[in-house]
């Protein structure tokens, strides 16, 4: 009876999740057609077509990302109602907009991810759903608010973190879990740390509650869009999908090496280099170099006037350069300060040289007519703008750092650090990047000399004017009283604007390109990687100071990286800053965790592991090897193995084996099978080597392995020695 009972239900979900995609397709067809009409639309300005085009884009992604999941369980409350939950919300229009299916972010959907038997939330059942496409093959039930309850509801859980891996990351949108669910709804506008073990899932509950707060926020997180920095670019295409399928498409993707457009860095500094870049004493540095640049003269500089010599000596150049630097403008900015305070002093010597004897300050028209001539004179004076490009140059950020860096003596000039001394001064790495962004500020934009741009309009301007006469002398239209001519309608700018380039990029395009886009939220993974100097950068894109910061101070390994989080944030957001951990690890299995256990205890003994929520049933292991032989037909012997079964593997070793991956570019990652080769290499070739084992042996989720040549370290003592095939 049972089993019929069963059966009958599933028919019934499927036939209702039938009906929700039919309405999903119905929708979808309804503003695709809309989106089209208008892309066409003629009646409307431009401006406001590319506005209702963009909100209609966004809709048919919303609707298209649906498809995969749309609805993937149901709760019901003790009251007997039952609500369906789903990857989008979707409304009977016919029934005062009935909810059919509530997106997973709505208030009224928490219950399904946070009820239990203890604290049921006045529901009595959660049901999932398992699909293939778009039809329910089954469900797990799990009874709520009975001591008694049953723990089917892990299945669910299970399944998915048991499953084999993909090339990306996986929303989780179906099997949120209670203390996930709390930091993806936490109410804080401010900064919230998210820290965890490996596995922990800290950065996909950073994505989703992104897209929590672009649901809750929609107005103003649409606007400014959101920003997500990681490690490096193997992560970001890992992570890139997971915000596309629940329906966000306003995200820029971006590692510390990419923050500034048009450079994207990815060499490292030795780790010195990396501390020394990453220090706020930078600033200082930075500062003294673009000082450095402004310059006296060592002897004094006679210019020849038509009337008059000017001399132009140090103390007169110093008064204009404290005028300048005291202005608190950006160096490029503030050349006009030190010109005009320089101009102003030689002017006022030339015109009482010249008036001698027949001209006072009483006589103020003439004395201000005399030095309209003068600065004239001076602006058109080529030994003057040399001698003032020479005093007060215009500098871009990229050549102050480059000539900063390539100059030992610019160094010493700067009070920098000689080990930041390299040939190339150009040749950008990572640890650059945030300096040339404290470079920006410091120097401004070069002020561009727009009078050619104005008359270029004016001349466009011009031509549509003509254009327009010709169109109102037209013989055939001179008789018609009643016709409505060109001229009611347009004026030439009008018709010039016309011509205008529009940017039709979407939001994520035109943030991406633009170096002073303000993020409404930013997210950063992998955080305790990065440095002082990166936190500025970062705060200067977010002047909400809107962050969702998510690390593992166990996995730092930047000599520059953060020590505490309060150490990191709390000259920025003191006070307004929110710490959560994850405390569950639903990546690794408990028989690798073990193993990565010992390894954290070697170097970090007063942080506890997250604790594994599942066992694989796979004990890992080590097998020592004699020479490299031997080691190449053992990773051939894995790599054919784990051909032929489902899922990704990796082989994590030193540089000099072919086929490896070194350890820090797998962090974030994870992968259904991991080989390390020669885990020595990682304690002795690195600055943070248990740390980087750590991160190794932890990126696993069903099988790891261990290829060695030495003996295998102490820490390593829990791994099960198996004999050559």
């Amino acid at each position: 009876m049972r089993e019929n009972t069963y059966a009958d239900e599933v028919v019934a979900e499927r036939a209702y999740v039938g009906e929700l995609y039919a309405r999903l397709d119905t929708e979808r067809a309804r503003v695709g057609e809309l989106y089209a009409e208008t892309l066409r639309e003629q009646g409307i300005s431009p401006m406001e077509r590319d506005a209702q085009v963009r909100a209609l884009g966004r809709e048919v992604s919303r609707l298209n990302v649906a498809d995969n999941g749309l609805c993937f369980g149901r709760i019901d409350g003790v009251d007997g109602t039952r609500s369906y939950i789903g990857r989008i919300g979707l409304f009977d229009e016919a029934d005062e907009f009935e909810p059919l299916l509530l997106d997973w972010r709505a208030p009224a959907a928490r219950a399904f991810y946070v009820a239990t038997a203890a604290s049921p939330e006045g529901m009595s059942r959660r049901r999932q759903f398992h699909t293939r496409g778009r039809e329910v093959v089954d469900f797990t039930d799990e009874a709520l608010g009975k001591p008694d309850a049953s723990a089917g509801g892990d299945a669910a859980l299970l399944a998915a973190v048991s499953a084999p891996r993909g090339e990306h990351m996986r929303d989780i949108v179906a099997t949120i879990q209670a203390e996930q669910d709390e930091i993806i709804r936490l109410d804080n506008a401010g900064v919230v740390v998210i820290e965890g073990g490996p596995g922990t899932g800290k950065t996909v509950v950073a994505l989703h509650r992104v897209a929590y707060l672009l649901y809750t926020q929609r107005e103003r997180m649409q606007r400014q869009g959101v920003l997500v920095v990681g490690p490096n670019p193997a992560f970001l295409d890992h992570i890139a999908h997971v915000l596309p399928s629940l329906g966000e498409t306003n995200v820029v993707f971006t590692t510390t090496g990419g923050l500034l457009p048009g450079l994207v860095a990815t060499a490292e500094d030795a780790p010195e280099v990396v501390a020394l870049k990453g220090s706020l004493t930078m600033v200082d540095v930075l500062a003294a170099a673009v000082a450095d640049r402004q310059r006296l003269p060592a002897e004094p500089v006679v210019i020849e006037l038509a009337d008059v010599a000017l001399r132009v000596d140090a103390p007169t150049v110093e008064w204009a350069r404290d005028e300048a630097r005291g202005s608190d403008r950006p160096h490029n900015q503030a050349r006009s300060v030190f010109l005009d305070v320089l101009t102003w002093a030689l002017t006022e010597r030339a015109i009482g040289k010249i008036g001698k004897g027949w001209l006072t300050r009483d006589d103020r028209e003439a004395w201000e007519h005399m030095r309209a001539d003068l600065l004239s004179e001076l602006a058109e004076h080529a030994d003057f703008r040399a001698l003032i490009d020479d005093l007060w140059p215009l500098l871009e950020p990229e050549d102050v750092l480059a000539e900063l860096l390539s100059s030992p003596a610019r160094l010493a000039s700067a009070g920098a650090d000689p080990i930041l001394h390299r040939e190339n001064g150009s040749a950008w790495t990572v640890s650059d990047v945030a300096l040339l962004d404290e470079l920006i500020e410091l120097l401004g934009p070069i002020p561009v000399d727009d009078s050619a741009a104005k008359a270029e309009a004016k001349q466009e301007a011009a031509y549509a004017a003509a254009v327009l006469d010709t169109l109102v002398q037209r013989e055939d239209h001179m008789d018609d009283e009643d016709h409505l001519f060109a001229q009611d309608m347009l004026f030439g700018t009008d018709l010039a604007d016309r011509f205008v380039e529009r940017d039709t990029r979407v939001l994520a395009e035109r943030a991406a390109a633009d170096r002073d886009w303000t993020y409404r939220h930013i997210v950063v993974d992998e955080a305790q990687e990065l440095s002082a100097m990166d936190w500025r950068v970062l705060m200067r894109r977010c002047p909400a100071k809107s962050f969702t910061i998510v690390g593992d101070l166990a996995q730092r390994r930047s000599a520059a990286g953060a020590t505490s989080w309060g150490a990191m944030l709390d000259d920025y957001v003191p006070g307004r800053w929110a710490y959560r951990q994850l405390t569950v690890n639903y990546r690794t299995p408990a028989e690798i965790m073990a193993v990565a256990a010992d390894v954290l205890a070697e170097f970090a003994p007063d942080l506890k592991p997250a604790e594994s929520v599942r066992e694989c049933g796979v004990q890992p292991w080590s097998r020592q090897v004699t020479d490299r032989i031997e080691m190449a037909t053992a990773i051939k012997q894995f790599t054919e193995t784990e051909a032929a079964l489902p899922g990704t593997s990796i082989i994590i070793g030193p540089p000099d084996i072919e086929g490896t991956t070194p350890a820090a570019a797998t962090k974030g990652l994870e992968y259904d099978s991991v080989l390390i080769i020669d885990p020595d290499h990682l304690l002795t070739d690195t600055t943070r080597g248990a740390a980087d084992l750590y991160v190794a042996l932890t990126r696993a989720t069903q099988r790891l392995g261990v290829l060695h040549t030495a003996p295998l370290p102490p820490m390593l003592a829990g791994l099960a020695e198996v004999p050559a095939a």
